[in-house]
């Protein structure tokens, strides 16, 4: 059991490791042919072990820095969670393998993405805040790396910083609070967070909702996920759906008795996760970039689950992360594919893109209509489970959750709409200038299976699986949505996307004043650089000088000192101290020299001098007296 617990991360995080590390000691031409294949069967060899763990539960104990106790285990929301990220990692692997030529680093890229899947499956069997802080860290790291992958483009290097430093300054959270766990419990343990004395727990919850928040890209932090578009097409399929956006939620739903337990915590998560939804679909709606339309619905959608955490539907919220993890990386790799084959991902050019590539056409209508919440597909359910959670929290945090779902129906519309219909002569021109190219197999293989799982899955939120559902989960006496309700959204769903559709056709533009602000994303990032980014370099600056002129300007001012004083000693008094030794060491040689001129080896001349001796005595006593 202890084997299988290390296993499960070990694989990929060791097979990565010996892909980035083989590029230095074997060499990249030798090793990059392989690294696919390597990848495919490590991630493979994953989700076996992913599906043996959830079946036997391991865990693995072991004392940190010599006295903490950390572990691994799998309980029932792990057990989901390694399940759908070993799943997804593999669909995306299979297709970048598919996708990627010869020309491309393709050992670095697949051992960060291997390193990138370990990470995620620490962070979700961490006992504890340390090993978890480990698996959140490296994940971040990777990301970075994936977003900025190819590095000779100083726009996506720029975009990996804005990424990971917006990232990086939200996870500060999670170091507080595991420095709050101390001092308030004396453990790291994510079971006994709750259990804190008097103000500890909500310290604690302060660090890790601010950390959560800023890793799943919910308000103010969504900007980050716009700009880590720029990164390769499975890149983003991969961090969307079930490692690093998704972590953040994970860990909300992971702390559900803390945030109940601090009360305001709970309330803050659901109006945030509330609020995400609603207003990051209205940015989703405005977009013309298919990738950035994708990207702000990941933000809306994540935004359901972390409103599950604050209104305590862990099993909703979890639903809702397994069937957006497929949905998402369906629609993202079918982005990716037309991107590749047509050169342009603007939605105005992409029209007709469905019925020139039929099977991508078709499997990302699927995903598309399950992210519109359509019934029967997926995330209708999970949708209805969550929003059933909110509506007996507070009537008024349901009616934001049930507008955000009507306007995923919106966004998921327009997209569907814009690649199945025909070709005009913007998408035509496009296609001239850029060309096609023919799907490889690899890169077909995981659309079906993606769609399949973006169909289905929402049966984790219908009778009689949801029982099941909650039990392995442990989220008995959560509310359900009634088939009223289930059946009140569908219908929603529907006349929305009819309403978009009509929109669409008769081609009425919302007014520029109105869609701009959506379009850049709420201006998030530019208020970030003047409310955080701005004062933080300007206080830096003021300490830089600070720095110069008095800290470092005293040090020079010392040594400059310490110079003049040793070149005035070595000029003055140096000179002034030798000369007096000199006049010494002369008046010495005198006197020798006088010394030996009275001995003369005569009688007569030795009783002279005592004569003469004898008589200044005399005179000295004389005077004396």
């Amino acid at each position: 059991m202890n084997l299988l617990g290390r296993l499960l991360p070990a694989v990929p995080l060791t097979t990565g490791a010996l892909l980035l590390t083989g590029r230095f000691t074997v060499g990249r031409r030798r090793l990059d042919p392989a690294a696919p294949a390597a990848a495919v069967l490590a991630l493979a060899a994953t989700l076996g072990l992913a599906v043996a763990a959830a079946l036997a539960r391991p865990a693995v104990r072991f004392p940190l820095f010599g006295r903490l106790p950390a572990g691994l285990a799998v309980d029932g929301l792990s057990a989901a969670l390694i399940v759908t990220v070993a799943a997804v990692s593999l669909a995306v692997v299979v297709f970048a393998a598919g996708e990627f030529g010869a020309d491309e680093s393709r050992a670095r890229f697949f051992g960060l993405m291997l390193v990138f899947t370990g990470a995620m499956l620490v962070t979700v069997t961490a006992t504890d805040l340390a090993v978890l802080l480990m698996g959140w860290e490296v994940m971040g790291a990777m990301s970075y790396a994936l977003i900025g992958f190819w590095w000779r483009d100083p726009g996506r290097v720029g975009s990996a910083d804005v990424s990971f430093l917006t990232t990086r300054a939200a996870d500060l959270g999670l170091y507080f609070a595991a420095g709050a766990a101390l001092a308030g419990t004396g453990s790291l343990d994510l079971a006994g967070l709750a259990a804190g004395r008097g103000h500890w727990p909500d310290l604690i919850a302060a660090g890790a909702v601010l950390a959560a928040l800023g890793k799943s890209a919910q308000l103010p932090f969504s900007f980050w996920l716009s700009r880590a578009m720029d990164g390769p097409s499975p890149v983003s399929a991969l961090l969307h759906s079930a490692t690093m956006v998704a972590a953040g939620a994970y860990l909300l739903l992971r702390l559900g008795p803390l945030l109940t337990a601090t009360g305001w915590a709970a309330t803050l998560v659901a109006w945030a996760g509330a609020l995400t939804a609603l207003l990051l679909g209205a940015v989703a709606l405005a977009q013309r970039d298919l990738k950035q339309l994708l990207a702000a619905s990941t933000c809306a959608q994540i935004g359901f689950m972390v409103l599950a955490a604050g209104a305590g539907a862990v099993a909703g919220g979890t639903a809702q992360l397994v069937a957006h993890a497929a949905v998402k990386s369906l629609l993202f790799l079918a982005a990716g594919t037309w991107l590749s084959a047509l050169g342009t991902k603007d939605l105005g050019e992409l029209h007709g893109a469905a019925r020139r590539y039929r099977l991508v056409g078709v499997t990302f209508g699927i995903g598309a209509l399950a992210l519109a919440a359509v019934p029967p597909l997926s995330l209708w359910a999970t949708k209805d489970a969550v929003l059933a959670a909110a509506l007996a929290d507070s009537p008024a945090l349901y009616a934001v959750g049930l507008a955000a779902g009507l306007l995923s129906a919106g966004y998921a519309g327009r997209a569907l709409i814009a690649v199945t219909r025909p070709t005009g002569a913007a998408a035509r021109g496009a296609t001239g200038r850029h060309g096609t190219r023919r799907l490889g197999p690899l890169e077909r293989l995981p659309l079906p299976v993606l769609a399949l799982g973006a169909a289905v899955l929402g049966v984790l939120a219908l009778p009689p699986v949801d029982g099941a559902w909650r039990d392995l989960l442990g989220a008995g006496g959560e509310p359900a949505a009634s088939p009223a309700e289930l059946a009140v959204s569908g219908a929603l769903a529907l006349v929305v996307l009819a309403v978009t559709w009509t929109f669409v056709r008769r081609g009425v533009r919302a007014r520029a004043a109105w869609t701009a602000p959506a379009l850049h994303w709420l201006h998030l990032e530019r208020l970030a650089r003047t409310l955080v980014a701005r004062p933080v370099f300007a206080l830096a600056q003021a300490l830089a000088r600070f720095d110069d002129r008095v800290i470092d300007g005293g040090v020079r001012v010392a040594a400059a000192t310490g110079r003049r004083a040793a070149a005035l000693a070595d000029h003055r008094v140096e000179v002034r101290v030798d000369g007096l030794v000199d006049a010494v060491g002369r008046g010495a040689r005198w006197l020798g020299a006088a010394a030996r001129r009275p001995q003369t080896g005569q009688v007569h001349t030795y009783y002279a001098q005592a004569a003469v001796l004898l008589a200044v005595l005399i005179l000295i006593v004389l005077l004396v007296r």
